[in-house]
């Protein structure tokens, strides 16, 4: 006699588990969608509901089940790292956007003026904030989180569920990206870091010149007012440099799928 309910089997519960868990693994630290941005229930329900359609689409082998607990957390855990990997190098970019807005923010004498940022629960520049913004909005018009999802299904393909590998080629790559941080946020806050340079050096000599005029009042809302125009003026640079940064992740993810698998 059929039961009354296809309960299923602990293997497929444990094969569940590590699905869900890669996928875990990627919402937990892609932008727009990790951090506190989300509650954490619409986070839960958007994890389980992904792992339970990729779930029945997925050919790939079930990997010899541990005996022990301890063994099984360590796979459910490279399946987490997999996907946390795989979201570093998103987080690099917004890591690299944050780093520009407190360049400006400093330069344009907005330090003081730091507020607390729900998303991260930490204090910020106000020009780091508004700048996450718009990396934000560029994140979603490019629909780079759509990327994410279709590497959802292509991890299982190149990585199979306990295959992950930690190698020196993937640790060199993310220190590697490390340093994009710099480059990234360097190109961004240029513009504005060369402006209220010559700003600055254009004070400087006036100070010189005109002992009398107070030159620190003057300098507050004029690089303040300079830097918000300058600002306003290279959006377009801005948005460029982000669309260059966002369209290399396709090859990353590649190269990051190559380097985690055992043997790549």
């Amino acid at each position: 006699m059929y039961p009354l309910f296809p309960f299923p089997s602990p293997r497929e519960v444990i094969f569940f588990v590590l699905v869900l868990s890669r996928v875990a693994g990627i919402f937990a630290a892609m932008p727009v969608f990790g951090g506190r941005r989300l509650p954490l229930t619409i986070k839960a329900a958007t994890v389980f509901m992904l792992a339970l359609v990729c779930f029945p689409t997925l050919a790939v082998a079930m990997p010899e089940v541990p005996g022990d607990l301890f063994s099984l957390a360590l796979l459910v855990l490279g399946e987490v790292m997999v996907g946390l990997t795989l979201a570093f190098i998103t987080q690099i970019i917004f890591a690299a956007v944050d780093f520009s807005g407190q360049i400006i923010g400093m330069q344009m004498g907005l330090t003081i003026s730091s507020i607390i940022d729900p998303s991260q629960g930490t204090s910020n520049q106000i020009m780091s904030v508004i700048q996450t913004l718009f990396a934000t909005l560029t994140f979603l018009a490019l629909n780079v989180h759509h990327l994410f999802i279709r590497a959802i299904i292509d991890s299982f393909r190149v990585i199979p569920l306990g295959g992950w590998h930690l190698r020196g080629e993937l640790i060199t790559v993310l220190v590697m990206g490390m340093a994009d941080v710099f480059i990234i946020g360097i190109r961004l806050a240029a513009p504005v870091m060369v402006a209220l340079l010559l700003t600055t050096v254009a004070l400087g000599i006036m100070a010189r010149a005109f002992p009398q005029m107070n030159i620190f009042m003057l300098s507050l809302p004029l690089n303040i007012g300079l830097g918000l125009i300058i600002l306003a003026m290279t959006l377009t640079i801005f948005f460029h440099v982000l669309e260059v940064s966002f369209g290399r992740l396709g090859g990353q993810i590649e190269t990051l799928f190559r380097l985690m698998a055992k043997g790549g």
